[in-house]
């Protein structure tokens, strides 16, 4: 089974830095205007998370979410969070190391897609 989101070792490496620093982490991506191809990534908790917000997996162990109409643009395709160089959104954790977190996508596969939509369908009921 496909996961819907995905890190690569270089965003884990990041990821474990930043948990170092700040303890647990979340990432959102809102899908706004302005970074909408990059995810921010909080404290946990200091983000409120709305109705409006989905949990679409963990990486390095911590919560990733997206916006309701962001998911919907982007449900066919597994997301891969990568760090590339540069500054990212101005509240984002990992701003102050000269990087920045960056959304990838790939397809998903025909396959893969019937497997996502029974197990999302399975967990409705």
């Amino acid at each position: 089974m496909a996961d819907r989101v995905t890190a690569t070792e270089t965003a884990i490496a990041l990821i474990e830095k930043l948990k170092e620093k700040h303890g647990q982490i979340m990432f959102h991506q809102s899908g706004g205007c302005c970074d909408g191809s990059s995810p921010m990534c909080y404290p946990e908790g200091d983000l409120l998370i709305g109705s409006q917000d989905i949990l679409l997996g963990e990486i390095g162990g911590s919560p990733f979410y997206i916006h309701k109409k962001q998911y919907e643009y982007w449900k066919h395709t597994q997301v891969i969070i990568d760090v590339v160089d540069g500054r990212g959104g101005m509240f984002s954790l990992e701003g102050v190391e000269g990087v920045r977190f960056l959304s990838r996508s790939r397809p998903f596969t025909a396959e893969e897609i019937r497997e996502l939509d029974a197990e999302e369908e399975a967990g409705r009921r």
